[in-house]
């Protein structure tokens, strides 16, 4: 009788055992590695010399007006589009009025305006490049265009103007009148020695009313301080 009951409890327990059994044996899952992101090509170092239908970095330019005769002491730039090694970023104009662009050679500049100086560039440049070019002149610096400042004045001797410049600004370009100076009694001197021309200037009227009295100075010109 007791065996009896042992055969029949084994039975019972035998799906019991067989399902944990089976449980075990499943392999449990493994986690799957994503594959690293491939790391980025390195990028070749930059060549300092620009590409095809690049342009050279351009400068700030002086406020002058396309009509404005270049001179000596001057500054410019000279841009050849997609020929950067035509390009200068800054040419001084030389007393004798010429710039030197490689591999062009010597050019006269002064004399000539920004556009008419292009012309001229372009012109020489065919004999480097084929293809037609666009060549830009532009002035950086204004130095040939220049006033004297004499007598009750901080700063004597000259100063740089520019265009549209005032009697007044450039008192004030030169520091400003001396304690002694006599504000009505100011002129400027204009023309060639032995044919200038003398025109008053009442740097009180000037400060107070904004009035200035129709005067645009000139380069050449010499401002007298009594």
């Amino acid at each position: 009788m007791t065996f009896l009951r042992c055969t029949l409890l084994t039975i019972c327990l035998l799906p019991a055992l067989a399902a944990g059994l089976a449980q075990q044996t499943v392999a449990k899952p493994v986690p799957s590695v994503r594959p690293s992101a491939a790391s980025p090509a390195a990028s070749p170092a930059s060549s300092p010399i620009l590409r095809p239908g690049a342009t050279p970095t351009t400068h700030p330019a002086a406020n002058v007006a396309p009509n404005y005769i270049i001179g000596a002491s001057d500054v410019l730039s000279v841009t050849v589009y997609d020929y950067p090694n035509f390009s200068a970023a800054s040419l001084l104009v030389r007393p004798d009025g010429k710039i030197t662009l490689p591999p062009v050679g010597d050019i006269t500049a002064a004399g000539f305006t920004p556009p008419q100086l292009s012309a001229d560039i372009t012109t020489r440049l065919k004999q480097f490049i084929i293809d037609p070019v666009t060549v830009n002149v532009t002035v950086l610096a204004v130095n040939s265009k220049q006033v004297f400042m004499i007598g009750e004045i901080n700063h004597v001797g000259p100063i740089s103007i520019t265009p549209g410049m005032t009697v007044l600004q450039a008192i004030a370009t030169a520091g400003g009148l001396t304690p002694y100076a006599n504000k009505k009694k100011i002129y400027i001197l204009r023309g060639e020695p032995g044919k200038q021309k003398n025109i008053p200037f009442d740097y009180t009227r000037a400060l107070k009313r904004g009035d200035m009295q129709g005067i645009t100075l000139a380069p050449g010109d010499t401002i007298v301080v009594p």
